[in-house]
């Protein structure tokens, strides 16, 4: 009977994956380690680079070589991951990570240690937008998805505060070496576990030909404009060299978009961009990044150069925040997700964290810690909890299931392109207001003890000046998120995405409540 069997054939379409939860946490902790991993090795640098003899002008390159690697690969990564399935891609890319994290451990010069960061960084870009788009299409119901969605945005938004934690007590306490080998159990436990429990639904695979073209120009311009951002951290926007790699970054990335709007087969179909509430989550997001980057680049040093904390107490300092993220992503955006529309819960998160913000551009040399650094980080981490959560899951809301690949692979570039503007950019502003205070007061500090004192009020008058340059950056995204995302609340009763092997090849979309 027709009706009997489409009936059968639509609850298989929306039967929950019985193995969704266990599935979560194998994917929780994949994404745990590629963005433990953004900040851990920073700790580490010092050491490594005295180890291995790794010159001043070539130590940036340690951060670097994985920066381009990854930001660079990210979209291809997405379409492979819609090319060959998410599991097969996810698994790839932990077994990858963890090899070239065991190299980078083992690593003997500067060839053999630079050579590991950048295959770090391309199979961070296979595994990255894997984790994300499984995710998407695993949780089904409005409301599990929500709960799944706050995690990992939990995740991805604390990460890189627990990176920091780690980083200092490997670093303190073991050797520097540590920082890399703690990703091969990372690794091997996620990828054991996801080969086990994960079931990808049937019908989501994008098996049309690969856009070479497409390729080769988004990440050729992908990679320049990255790298123009950290040049111009060191060489100065002004130089030649900077320059020329963000004019080759506009004519690649205009080309690629001329390219994506011809091909039969894009690899960045434009559909996925133009899709307002998904251009809204992009922008937003990539300018939040920039923010936050910032922040902890300098709340770090002002804890360990001002305040003479040590890197583990460094670590410890920054609680605050992971709390405040844990809580904002889990509590605030999971219970309110399904009952109020995603810009609802956006803006004010954004706003929320810029209020945290504004608090530390009181910064001074002697201020509390308790008084000050405690309260904004918990504003902060509430309101990028609130955000973030939200964000992750609008991604790919409403997208094709043979997209989500590069969909998810899109949230991953916002971020890392924003990390990369957001160190670069904010670090030159406070270079030039720390020079400026040193120039205006040098003639006051006629003792040593002045001079010193005069170096770190430099240093936080520079802090500061950047701090408020993210304020604002983060109200801007605010704005975005409000004028932008103008979905409604999910409605609770509809079907997010396939799940199952029985899934049918009409895998169904969120249903939306507008």
């Amino acid at each position: 009977m027709p009706g009997t069997a489409e009936t059968a054939r639509s609850t298989a379409a929306v039967q929950p994956d019985p193995g969704r939860w266990k599935a979560l946490v194998f994917i929780a902790l994949a994404q745990l380690m590629v963005v433990l991993d953004a900040t851990i090795v920073n700790i580490a640098l010092p050491s490594a680079q005295q180890d291995l003899g790794i010159s001043d002008g070539n130590r940036q390159w340690v951060i670097t070589a994985y920066a381009l690697a990854f930001g660079g690969l990210l979209l291809f990564g997405g379409r492979i991951a819609d090319l060959w399935g998410r599991k097969r891609t996810f698994v790839v890319g932990l077994i990858g990570f963890a090899a070239a994290s065991a190299l980078g451990g083992a690593a003997t010069g500067e060839a053999m240690m630079l050579g590991a960061r950048a295959l770090q960084g391309a199979f961070g870009a296979l595994l990255a937008p894997a984790a994300l788009s499984l995710l998407a299409v695993t949780f089904t119901d409005a409301k599990e998805r929500a709960k799944a969605f706050g995690i990992y945005g939990a995740i991805a938004g604390g990460g890189g505060a627990v990176g920091l934690i780690l980083g200092g007590f490997l670093t303190e306490y073991l050797n520097w070496r540590w920082t890399f080998f703690v990703n091969i159990p990372f690794a091997i436990v996620a990828a054991a576990g996801a080969y086990l429990v994960i079931r990808e639904p049937a019908g989501g695979r994008n098996r049309s030909a690969l856009d070479i073209p497409g390729v080769i120009l988004s990440t050729l311009g992908l990679v320049a404009l990255v790298y123009g951002f950290t040049r111009a951290e060191s060489a100065g926007w002004s130089d030649a060299g900077t320059i020329g790699m963000f004019v080759s970054s506009v004519v690649l990335l205009g080309a690629f978009v001329l390219v994506e709007a011809r091909v039969r087969n894009p690899l960045l179909p434009l559909r996925v961009l133009t899709e307002r509430n998904r251009g809204g989550v992009y922008l937003s997001l990539g300018l939040a990044v920039i923010a936050m980057f910032g922040l902890f680049l300098f709340l770090t040093y002002y804890l360990q150069v001002v305040k003479g904390y040590s890197p583990v107490m460094t670590g410890f300092a920054f609680l605050p925040m992971i709390a405040g993220m844990i809580i904002g992503s889990t509590q605030i955006g999971t219970r309110l997700m399904t009952r109020v529309p995603p810009r609802l819960l956006m803006a004010p998160g954004f706003l929320t964290a810029a209020v945290g913000m504004l608090l530390l551009t009181q910064l001074e040399v002697g201020t509390s810690y308790a008084g000050l650094i405690l309260p904004a980080q918990l504003l902060l981490g509430l309101g990028m909890g609130t955000a973030f959560m939200p964000a992750m899951s609008l991604a790919t809301h409403g997208v094709d299931p043979k997209d989500a690949g590069v969909a998810s692979a899109m949230v991953n570039t916002s971020q890392q392109v924003g990390g990369a503007i957001g160190t670069a950019l904010l670090n030159t502003i406070a270079a030039s207001a720390t020079t400026a205070y040193l120039t205006d007061h040098a003639a006051g500090a006629t003792t040593p003890a002045a001079q010193k004192l005069l170096q770190l009020q430099g240093m936080v008058e520079g802090y500061t000046a950047a701090i408020w340059w993210a304020v604002g950056i983060l109200v801007v995204s605010a704005t975005i998120a409000a004028v932008l995302i103008t979905t409604g609340k999910p409605d609770t009763g509809g079907v997010v995405a396939g799940s199952g092997e029985g899934a049918d090849d009409e895998v169904k979309v969120p249903v939306i409540a507008h």
